[in-house]
């Protein structure tokens, strides 16, 4: 990406960000290896009030987050042609992209995406009987492994591993805040649709105009995210919408309730909408793990969470069906807004 800013990249001036920083002040900290009662009622509290929190002692080995960090940076280090050699497509979503659109406005980032599970099941392009939901025709997705550098392929597969035993413990640390059994959710995952993505924000000579990410809400389950020491996450804060710079700590992990979680739990827990800001003189890395259930899931909110005084506030929808239909959006700009929870709500 050169000096010359390509209009593709300036956000409108209503979603431009500030270039004051409004630092984090109450984004919960959350010690997982504290008292239980403890841990599970910080944890209900956080994804009550923000949809975000940050963990520490959560068991991830510091020295696996360590390889897989060098391991990126050494591939964005590497040339085009050489990174595009992995370039993923609408057939092959899983690999190396470096024209994404959020809100259909290009993100200043560079992503290699990669699935837990691979090949990755998911919906055919056409299914026989759209009714038939137990019935989706699949396809694979499978995963895209550069040459370069060496190692790459093992340090992302030993943290994807060590990531998902976190993403399943603080399952069941959402599951007991909620009052239900530990293993509630556990069958969901069975045949998960789990993603891990390598973000690189190179410099931009504009980040009063350009984001790294646009403005959004994930439609997964959980997010774990690891950042570097750059910064540029920023959570709207629901209390008064402001945008609030989450700020870097060591080791610990950035977790965010998504959009499947809001539906499971009837909005008792809302997906925080959140951004990456984009730095002049810094490159920044950050690796979100995507934790997804399997493509036959019907997401539909829990029967638990929901009687006759909270009824359900969604339809039930396809996960796979609805992750297809996104994924392909990567891909060209539309007409038309994308896929969004919302569109399953039940109107009051």
């Amino acid at each position: 990406m050169g000096t010359e800013v390509d209009p593709a990249f300036i956000q409108a001036p209503e979603h431009r960000p500030k270039l004051t920083i409004v630092e984090a002040q109450g984004i919960p900290f959350i010690d997982l290896s504290g008292p239980i009662e403890d841990v599970v009622r910080e944890i209900g509290g956080a994804c009550e009030e923000w949809g975000f929190f940050q963990v520490i002692n959560h068991g991830v080995p510091p020295e696996i987050r360590r390889r897989i960090e060098l391991a990126t940076r050494e591939f964005f280090a590497l040339p085009s042609e050489e990174k595009r050699r992995v370039k993923r497509n609408e057939v092959n979503v899983w690999g190396y992209y470096d024209a994404e659109h959020t809100k259909n406005v290009r993100d200043w980032k560079e992503v290699f995406d990669f699935a837990l599970e691979d090949p990755t099941l998911v919906p055919a392009p056409a299914p026989s009987d759209p009714d038939d939901h137990k019935q989706v025709r699949s396809t694979t997705w499978t995963n895209q492994w550069p040459d370069n550098p060496p190692g790459f392929r093992e340090s992302c597969e030993e943290y994807a591993q060590e990531v998902k035993k976190l993403s399943f413990k603080l399952m069941e640390l959402i599951a007991l805040s909620l009052g239900l059994p530990a293993n509630r959710f556990s069958g969901f995952f069975k045949d998960q649709t789990t993603a891990i993505r390598l973000n690189y924000y190179p410099p931009c000579p504009v980040p009063d105009l350009a984001l790294g990410v646009g403005r959004h809400k994930d439609n997964n389950v959980l997010t774990v995210l690891a950042q570097d020491d750059v910064g540029g996450l920023q959570v709207k804060r629901k209390t008064d919408g402001e945008w609030i710079s989450v700020k870097p700590t060591p080791d610990a992990f950035i977790i965010n309730v998504g959009d499947i979680i809001q539906v499971w739990t009837n909005e008792r827990y809302e997906s925080a909408e959140h951004r990456v800001m984009v730095n002049s003189e810094k490159e920044r890395l950050s690796i979100p793990f995507f934790l997804n259930p399997a493509h036959y899931t019907m997401v539909e909110p829990l029967e638990e969470l929901t009687d006759d005084q909270n009824p359900a506030r969604y339809r039930a929808y396809n996960w796979g069906k609805f992750y297809a239909t996104r994924k392909g959006s990567n891909f060209r700009k539309l007409d038309v807004e994308n896929i969004q929870i919302y569109h399953f709500r039940v109107s009051k």
